[in-house]
Parts: structure tokens; sequence; C-alpha cells
């Protein structure tokens, strides 16, 4: 059975309804097949795993609550069901709810509340396969196409972008991919939280009665991390004199403890990150010459998170589904105003700042939906409420539309094909949006 990561099965013969879940499952970034018999989603379903299915109960071939029990009577690895219904059938849903479905919702129902489900459901479905994604833009795409190679290659990385853009989670990955399963350590140190007196002991560490209160040996984390990674964390904020000796024992594998006289090798990956301009350091005179250019022999850059919207939805529906994992008595689910916003914020914290405000809100808001007054720790502008509330639905829904196919076009130099196969659609299905959206080619 071949994997199908992230990806949701619909079950639907009706054609309006069908297109409108489809139209807003591409919305939401949800990878989907539309299924419009159970004879169809049955092959679907033996080939393919699927993240989670939507299914009507009521299909014109075959009862699609009979398709579900005799899949599992099968012993076929049964991926959560959502049932769709009329009221009529709620009797039934009920029992298949007892039979081991996920969910039921009743005609008509609430979009945004199923869309809440499958998120959680998507998100737990796919959490072995989604280890160590980095994100859905192009830029963040890239980075991760790049790790393998680097996992396989590198040993020194440089990790560039701002404060709370995701260093230390790419150094991670990276760490995670070169250890190809093998029990390694991942040692991590802040360069700028650690008082200059006692940095050479952290880096090298000590002998007992090396200085006062050393009443044992410890070896610092060069040794720490033998066999494995060291992530030198802000780098740029190491001291000058400290630069000397780091550039010594990267260059040589060797430490001397404080206090020792023997030296120990090293063996490890190194991988340092920094919000700081290194080359613009060096002309000043804070960072050496010497240094930067051992340590930046690949060089990673990070963009923004306001350089890459793509991730923005998605990485806040992630954190939502952790808080799920973690809280299921009280899950939550964005709403389309909460949705724009998190989309017209310009995030000066980065990957951090979303986190955070995720989280806040999941705490602060009442009921399963997340409130906008508690998304931000200051009460958004005027102008961003208005341009908020001033947007209806449709509007909100079109704008977004646009700009991710608008995102999508630039990433692939305005190829139609290539762009219509990047977002799962036919060619035909990509002019007809670009022409209703007044989106051009180039």
């Amino acid at each position: 059975m071949r994997a199908t990561r992230s990806r949701l099965c619909l079950i639907e013969d009706d054609e309006i309804m069908g297109e409108s879940l489809c139209e807003r499952f591409e919305l939401e970034g949800f990878a989907h097949d539309w299924h419009r018999s159970c004879a169809e989603a049955e092959i679907a379903l033996e080939r393919h795993h699927y993240a989670a299915v939507v299914s009507d109960i009521r299909l014109p071939d075959r009862d699609g609550g009979d398709l579900f029990l005799a899949l599992k009577q099968r012993g076929l690895s049964m991926p959560p069901w959502i049932f769709i219904t009329g009221h009529g059938a709620v009797d039934r849903a009920v029992a298949l709810l007892k039979a081991g479905a996920a969910d039921y919702v009743t005609k008509p129902f609430d979009l945004d509340a199923l869309v809440g489900r499958l998120t959680v459901m998507l998100s737990q479905g796919d959490e072995g396969e989604e280890e160590g994604r980095l994100g859905v833009s192009p830029a963040m795409e890239h980075v991760q196409n790049l790790l393998p190679r680097l996992a396989s290659q590198a040993s020194t990385v440089l990790i560039s972008g701002e404060s709370g853009v995701g260093k230390e989670v790419v150094a991670r990955e990276l760490h995670r991919i070169a250890s190809a399963g093998r029990k390694s350590p991942f040692i991590a140190v802040n360069c700028g939280a650690i008082s200059e007196g006692l940095m050479e002991a952290e880096l090298f560490g000590h002998e007992r009665g090396a200085y006062t209160g050393a009443v044992k040996e410890r070896p610092g984390v060069f040794e720490q991390a033998h066999g494995g990674t060291l992530f030198l964390d802000e780098i740029g904020d190491m001291p000058l004199p400290m630069q000397v000796k780091l550039l010594r024992a990267i260059q040589e594998r060797k430490v001397t403890r404080v206090g020792g006289e023997r030296t120990i090798g090293v063996d490890f990956r190194l991988i340092c990150a920094t919000h700081r301009d290194l080359r613009e350091m060096v002309e000043e005179g804070a960072f050496r010459e010497d240094l930067f250019y051992r340590i930046n022999v690949i060089n990673l850059r990070l963009p923004p998170l306001r350089e890459r919207g793509e991730d923005v939805l998605w990485l806040a529906r992630r954190f939502l589904a952790a808080h799920a994992r973690a809280h299921p008595e009280e899950p939550k689910r964005l709403t389309p105003t909460v949705e724009q916003a998190l989309l017209m914020h310009s995030w000066p914290g980065n990957v951090r700042e979303l986190k955070n405000a995720i989280e806040r809100a999941c705490i602060l808001s009442v009921g399963d939906e997340l409130q906008l007054e508690t998304l931000f720790d200051v009460p958004p502008p005027g102008e961003l409420l208005e341009g908020i509330t001033a947007a209806g639905l449709a509007d909100y829904l079109r704008a977004c539309e646009r700009e991710y196919i608008k995102q999508a076009l630039e990433a692939n130099e305005g190829q139609i094909a290539r762009t219509a196969a990047r977002l799962g659609i036919s060619r035909k299905n990509l002019w007809e949006r670009m022409k209703r959206l007044d989106l051009s080619q180039g």
C-alpha cells in the first residue's frame, strides 16, 4: 500500500457538494482525491493510505457505511472516517460511530467545523510521515531538499536568519537525517547566554580543582557532542578572545579541558547559527575573519516568515493540532477572521511569535474557536481590524485563493503546466481560476 501524505479521500456523488468541498480543501491546502462511488473509492482505499476519509452515507452504488464496515472487517488499515448524512439517517451515523467511525456531520453542516476537525486528524494521522517537514513555501521546500545532501557531505554548516525564524529546528532536522536512525548526541549551546568567564569551561570542560567550585571533572560540549552534532547558536555573540580558541578546536578537532594538560580528540558535525551579518562584523573587527571562513563552508539562509506567507497557516494549524493533542478535552479551530488576521500580520518575531500567539489564543479563547482579541498581546491596529471585518467571507476566500495562485505562478516562473501540477489541478482548471481572479501569466 503506497502512502499518500497528508491526503484526504472524499466520497461524494453530488456534484455541487463535491465541488464545494474540493474548493474549500484546496484553499485550506489539503491534498485530496474525489471519488463519486463506493466502487471507485474502494479501489483507491486498497491502493493508498489516506490521512482521513470524508464520505456520504447515501451513494449510488452502495451505502457508504457498508463500505466502511466491509473494509474494517477485512482488516484493512483504516484512516479516521467522517460521515455526511441527512437528518433522517442520524441513527445510522450513530451506529457507525459505535463501530469505529471518527465523527459525522448532518446536512447542512458547518464547513468551518469540518475543516477544523480534519486539521487535527491530518496532523495526527501524518505525524510520522510529516516528521521533519519544515514548511510548504518554495523557500522552505528548497531548504528541505538540500538537507539530505548536506547530511551526507557537509561537516560544517552555517545557518543565518532573523531571531525566531527556526534555525535550531533546521539544525535538529539536519542532525536527524545525518544520524539515519542511529542514537547520537545533539548538543545545543547559545553563545550569547554564557558569560565570558564561564564560556571556556562550558565549551572545553574542566578538570577537578581547576577553579573554585570545580569539585569534579566535567566534559565540555565539544566532548559531549562526540559522534554527533554540536550546534553553536548565536555564534556572532561570542567574545573575540574565545573565537581564537574556538577556531583552533574546530580545525584540530582536539580540546584541552580548563586546568588540564592532555588533549582529547573529538569528532562531530558542526552547525553554527546567527541572526547577525557576520561579514559586516568581520569588516568592523567584531568577528575574526579566519573563523568566519572556517564556519561559512555552507550557508543556509532562512527567510523571515513575512517572506514565506504560505507557511503561516500551515504552521498555525500544526501548533493548533499540537495543542489539541496536549489538551484533547478542549480542541480549538481557526475561523476565517483569525486566518485573515494571521495572514495580514507581519510577524516581526517570526515563527516563535506565531507559536506564542496560537498558544495564547488557545488558552484565552472561550469555546471551540480562536478569538481574534486573544491572538496578539496588544490589540490589533484599527486598520487591521477594519480590513478584517470589512471583508466578507467570500471576498476573503477569493483573496486567499488569488494570493496563493499568484505565489505559485511566481515560484514556477509563470509556467502553467508546472504550476498546475504543483497545485494539484488541471491546466484548464488553473486557466479558469486565473481568469476569474484576474491573474496574468506573467
